[in-house]
């Protein structure tokens, strides 16, 4: 992950917070809320560093949206937004070292009942350690300063009151470079929470959502076009990062100008498969396992396939959620075959290596991760949703992966068109 990742997501933070109408305050419903956490950091690959229990400490400043009349906030029964800053110490100092994040968030009802709250929180951390050859071999969760974190926790309030609101929590945390260089196995937390949300002197009336203007339940259809570009590492040895250029479109339904559903397509090509094909590296040569992509290097290095997708709408910000399947994508073999055995798999491949390191085998697992893709990431539109227009233009941020294990970063530009709108 590089740092044009971290001004892209300051960016969208920036905006998330300021797209509240003029005639909408937002003094009444800030909240601060202090949280300590304790819990296990998850091995991340054999022989990981011994570590002991993982500690958490985050600020997390909030705004409910209770007197929001924008219909985002009203679809999604007023959730809060905000940003959390946080400081994670993972249990070693020497080899895992301490984490600085900086994430923002949205925080709905969960269950129904207000007393429990779902928590999403997607942004970037800064690493004081990392993977090291020499000195830190066998910390292979991170390899880059700057990684993507991501938060999924629950909570539930103990003792709420007028001022405080006394919670505990349990959830789930995630960092991770995006793939842009190797290793990166990346680090899986779990984690118990104890926080107090406080609240601002002169707390909002809930009431007050009864004064507000409703909205037409309402669905029209929509198309979007996406160009965008990816960067990603083939293994630890071809360590350069390079370009995936990622094509891809999708029709479906916008309903209640919040939700998005839709069906889609990708096409993309990237640029490491087509170099080691071209430059005829180990295991294109010859006689050796897949010597016949060599017959279309440009076609068996790109990728297509279909897509579900599903967003979230917040007048100008977006949450994006995309599975997918791969119809085409043959020079993934070299990837799994070059990262999934063990030790570090030299440029020059002998065909008879020894057991210094083994190369990955095309199992069913493998199987399994060249079939299913996934997206996830944010989005920033230039006119929103609030002006109902049926053209806008996105920036977009993404993680792309092969079920579940980070595949590229990307960073897009997108066109959506929405027509047959229908009110009811």
């Amino acid at each position: 992950m590089n740092k044009a990742t971290t001004l892209i997501v300051i960016f969208f933070t920036f905006f998330s917070f300021s797209q509240e109408s003029n005639t909408t305050s937002l003094s009444n419903d800030f909240i601060i809320t202090p949280e300590l956490l304790i819990g296990i950091t998850g091995e991340s690959n054999s022989e990981f560093p011994d570590r002991s229990l993982q500690k958490q400490f985050l600020v997390s400043f909030g705004w409910n949206h209770f007197n929001s009349d924008q219909e985002w906030a009203k679809r999604l029964k007023h959730p809060r937004t905000g940003l959390s800053l946080g400081y994670t110490n993972f249990g070693n100092n020497d080899k895992l070292g301490y984490a600085f994040s900086v994430l923002p968030f949205i925080e709905f009802n969960g269950f129904k009942q207000e007393r429990f709250k779902v928590h999403i929180g997607t942004g970037v951390s800064y690493f004081n350690t990392q993977y090291d050859f020499k000195h830190n071999f066998f910390n292979r969760a991170v390899s880059t300063d700057l990684t993507w974190s991501f938060r999924l926790f629950s909570y539930y309030n103990l003792f709420p009151t007028e001022t405080i609101d006394w919670r505990i929590g349990l959830g789930y945390a995630h960092h991770s470079n995006g793939h842009t260089r190797l290793p990166n196995q990346g680090y899986n937390s779990f984690l118990f929470s104890l926080s107090a949300d406080i609240k601002s002197v002169s707390s909002p009336s809930k009431n007050k959502t009864s004064t507000l203007k409703s909205f037409n339940k309402s669905i029209s259809d929509y198309y979007i076009v996406n160009f965008g570009l990816g960067i990603n590492a083939l293994s630890e040895t071809f360590g350069s990062k390079k370009a995936v250029y990622n094509l891809s479109g999708e029709y479906g339904k916008l309903i209640n100008n919040t939700f998005k559903l839709g069906i889609g397509f990708y096409y993309r090509f990237y640029q490491n498969y087509y170099d080691y094909i071209k430059n005829n590296e180990s295991l294109v040569q010859d006689g050796r396992a897949f010597d016949y992509l060599k017959s279309s290097p440009f076609w068996n290095a790109t990728n297509f396939g279909l897509t579900l997708n599903g967003e979230i709408l917040m007048n100008h910000f977006g949450i994006d959620v995309q599975f997918g399947f791969n119809i085409h994508k043959p020079a993934y073999r070299i990837d799994w075959t070059l990262n999934q055995g063990y030790g570090i798999v030299p440029r020059e491949i002998p065909e008879d290596h020894g057991t210094e390191y083994a190369l990955g085998e095309l199992d069913s697992y493998y199987q399994l991760k060249r079939l299913i893709s996934g997206r996830f990431g944010l989005k920033y539109y230039l006119i929103g949703t609030e002006k109902k227009s049926n053209h806008d233009f996105y920036f977009g941020t993404f993680i792309n992966s092969n079920f579940g294990q980070a595949d590229f970063t990307e960073f897009s530009v997108g066109y959506i068109r929405k027509f047959n709108f229908k009110e009811r």
